[in-house]
């Protein structure tokens, strides 16, 4: 009798691995998770649906582990912006969305992941993420959502608040949302600048009461840290221990300019962390190699799409370069970051951040079902000596044709099958007029 699923990828170059591409492979899935990756025809399975591999080499999907849905429509109004970029372009702008605004930004948003590629994110904390919930949920996607939190005085009316009513905005959305389909919910602090002892004590109290999985961003800006030593003496990872905020539940965005005991506690407490290359150009360049020799597994995030959209095949390219140039040059080290631990960084720092580790980032049985196919046929990937690098060096969204997450085909052959794109596209250029 022939083994049963619901979806069968017939005769494919497969990577397995971060370091490792087969070729002639077939791979099952039921109820969104991979039942078995074999050689071809080695196992007959009757399928719900098939698809074929010939042409295509099918990686884990991508993993962006820090975005900011509610700047999509910021794209083009930040670059050579003077800093501090937050407080004098994306802040006042936040500050005028509408739920209409943030409904079409994560249309807009969910449509470019897929189309990049990317199948599992975490949005780093918005406002009106009521209204984009429902339509990350309809596309599919494995989302990680936050509200935006903070109780400093003298912010735009329209985003005032405080510590008490900070925390219920999050409680509200881990009620209505959190394990809703691919979504979670995370608690977040905004940023700690902007964050009373109380708004920071009380959050992180809810969310260990939750389980869920806590976020801010951490030591991006010099004058960040600076103002956090400041205001208690201590730099920002020890001022979050000091405040029993660490744990292996805790993802510190950017992370970079971190002394050597901050290096320390990430370590100590398994914090997860992430860089946003493109964005992260303009502030510092992270001590990576160290962190990875530590133990440390950064994921990459594309920070939102104001600053180079969504793409984070460019993301990890821009990141080899400045890791090249600043580490591995003074060192007479070519390969300081080669492609193998830059897609490890992508997958299994990503797999943390999204609270998957072990679940996602891995075409192997047991796994979900989050998968990507890469067109081999054009000459960008086309011919190959080595296609795991060529991959990383050459390929792009243009490139990607089936996304895959839970077992479930968000875009086939270049469709994308969950959402209306046709509308969403209509709608963003009715407002691109009307702000024109």
């Amino acid at each position: 009798m022939k083994k049963k699923c619901s979806l069968l990828i017939q005769n494919g170059t497969v990577m397995t691995g971060p370091d490792t591409i087969l070729e002639g492979m077939d791979v099952a899935v039921e109820e969104g998770k991979i039942l078995a990756v074999v050689p071809h025809g080695s196992e007959e399975r009757a399928a719900g649906e098939i698809l074929s591999g010939k042409g295509k080499v099918f990686l884990p999907g991508l993993i962006d582990s820090h975005m900011h849905t509610g700047q999509q429509l910021l794209k083009g109004l930040v670059l050579d912006a003077r800093p501090i970029i937050w407080t004098r372009v994306m802040l006042p702008f936040e500050s005028t969305l509408t739920p209409e605004l943030m409904e079409l930004s994560a249309g807009l948003a969910a449509l470019e992941m897929i189309r990049c590629g990317t199948t599992g994110f975490v949005e780093s904390g918005g406002y009106f993420m009521e209204e984009a919930a429902p339509v990350y949920l309809e596309s599919g996607l494995r989302g990680r959502l936050s509200c935006s939190t903070m109780d400093e005085q003298g912010l735009p009316e329209s985003i005032a608040m405080d510590a008490k009513e900070a925390v219920c905005r999050m409680d509200r959305l881990y009620e209505n949302w959190n394990g809703k389909g691919n979504l979670k919910v995370y608690y977040s602090l905004r940023a700690l600048n902007s964050c009373s002892d109380r708004l920071v004590s009380l959050t992180a109290e809810h969310a260990a009461a939750r389980g869920a999985v806590l976020q801010t961003h951490m030591n991006e800006y010099q004058g960040e840290v600076d103002g956090i030593l400041r205001r208690t003496g201590m730099r920002p990872y020890e001022y979050l221990e000091q405040m029993n905020v660490l744990s292996d539940r805790f993802l510190g965005a950017h992370s970079l300019l971190l002394s050597d005991r901050e290096k320390e506690l990430v370590r100590d407490y398994g914090v997860m962390v992430c860089h946003c290359p493109f964005s992260n150009c303009g502030k510092a360049v992270p001590e990576t190699p160290a962190l990875l020799e530590m133990g440390i597994v950064p994921g990459f995030g594309s920070d939102g799409a104001a600053h180079a959209g969504l793409d984070l095949w460019n993301e990890m390219r821009v990141f080899r370069s400045v890791m090249n140039i600043f580490w591995g040059v003074p060192a007479g080290n070519p390969a300081v970051m080669p492609a193998e631990t830059l897609f490890q960084m992508m997958y299994e720092g990503g797999a943390g951040a999204l609270d998957e580790k072990g679940r996602c980032g891995n075409i192997q049985a047991g796994c979900h079902a989050d998968l990507i196919s890469v067109d081999l046929s054009g000459p960008r990937l086309y011919p190959t000596g080595n296609l795991l690098h060529t991959l990383f060096e050459c390929a792009g969204p243009g490139d990607v044709r089936d996304v895959i997450c839970a077992g479930r085909l968000l875009m086939k052959n270049g469709e994308i099958l969950t959402l209306d794109e046709e509308k969403i596209l209509w709608n963003a250029r009715a407002y691109r007029e009307k702000r024109s």
